[in-house]
């Protein structure tokens, strides 16, 4: 395993609640952690940040895990007006991590993204970001001498985590599900995936702004913002950044296993199975992933012993990372901080 502590940031955080900023009473130093372990796949390594207080407690640890198509950083810890989602998290007690499943952000490339696309059938399906997410707990689990993590999960990270509670529950203490996806009808694209897809990131935040009132998205989330989060999933791909337009290369599997499980009819995963507490938060003007599917998901988890669903208003499937975020952070964090059990 390779330690790349490249900061011991000492973050004063002053917190204002009254002016949407990080809410924070105690305006806590955080310790800032890179590194770098080995998946349970040879040749692969999987990145992960970490941010924590300097007194740590083992009751409280969560580890984010990013949907498709770019890293952790651009996702969760994107400093946006000075405080992204990760550092919110450390400044209220926790021992906050992320994780960029492989294909994704700074962790390894697999060799089929070496090539042109078509070379190859999809790669990084869910099982496959199902083992990233298990070396990445177990990783944290060991160092921090615990037995129990919180995970949350960003859309296709929600099914990523919704499965692992399924797998795994001896190893986890809560779930948070962010704009999960559910069995959904309608016509198939079935055109033959290759190995990797590309987007640029402008056009994503513009694909995402579909539901939205034309005379809201100028407020939703500033050209400044756009452009820090273009930058940040640009350089999770050095080589899709070089094309004309830049472009973020990301795997297929998660494209290919929608077609052949929620579009088929086929869940993923069984909410039923899942026996910790559980929050699902979505956001009103998501028209990738919308709220039909995130109530689905919620009216099977029949056996957590406290769920809640949580929707936010004017906000799309990135409303982590515009105006109304804070309300995102603020519901999460509430949610971690109750006990564990009712």
């Amino acid at each position: 395993m390779k330690f790349c502590v490249s900061q011991l940031l000492l973050l004063a955080f002053a917190i204002a609640c009254a002016g949407g900023r990080v809410a924070d009473p105690a305006s806590r130093s955080i310790v800032s952690e890179e590194l770098r372990i080995p998946a349970a796949d040879a040749g692969i390594e999987l990145y992960l940040r970490n941010k924590h207080p300097a007194a740590l407690d083992p009751a409280k640890i969560v580890l984010f895990v990013h949907g498709g198509g770019w890293g952790g950083e651009a996702t969760f810890d994107l400093q946006l007006d000075g405080t992204s989602w990760l550092d919110y998290v450390a400044a209220h007690g926790w021992d906050a991590w992320l994780v960029d499943v492989r294909g994704h952000g700074a962790s390894t490339k697999p060799p089929e993204m070496e090539r042109p696309a078509a070379e190859s059938p999809p790669i990084v399906r869910t099982d496959v970001a199902l083992r990233d997410v298990g070396s990445a707990t177990e990783l944290i689990l060991k160092r921090r001498g615990a037995s129990r993590i919180a995970l949350i999960g960003w859309s296709w990270g929600a099914a990523i985590v919704g499965t692992f509670a399924t797998r795994h529950r001896e190893s986890l203490s809560r779930l948070v599900l962010g704009a999960p996806g559910w069995l959904r009808s309608g016509p198939v694209d079935t055109t033959p995936l290759g190995a990797y897809l590309m987007m640029e990131p402008r056009f994503s935040v513009e694909r995402a702004q579909r539901n939205v009132p034309p005379e809201k998205k100028a407020g939703l989330m500033p050209a400044a913002w756009i452009a820090q989060f273009e930058a940040a999933a640009l350089a999770g791909d050095p080589e899709g950044a070089k094309q004309t337009p830049p472009v973020v290369r990301y795997p297929s599997g998660m494209v290919q296993d929608g077609r052949e499980y929620w579009a088929a009819g086929k869940p993923y995963y069984d909410p039923s199975q899942i026996d910790v507490p559980v929050l699902v938060i979505h956001a009103e003007w998501d028209a990738m992933l919308p709220s039909s599917l995130a109530r689905a998901v919620f009216d099977h988890l029949t056996n957590a012993p406290r769920r809640r669903f949580v929707e936010v208003g004017e906000g799309t499937h990135f409303v982590f990372l515009e105006k109304n975020r804070f309300q995102v952070f603020r519901e999460v964090q509430l949610f971690l901080d109750e006990p564990a059990r009712p």
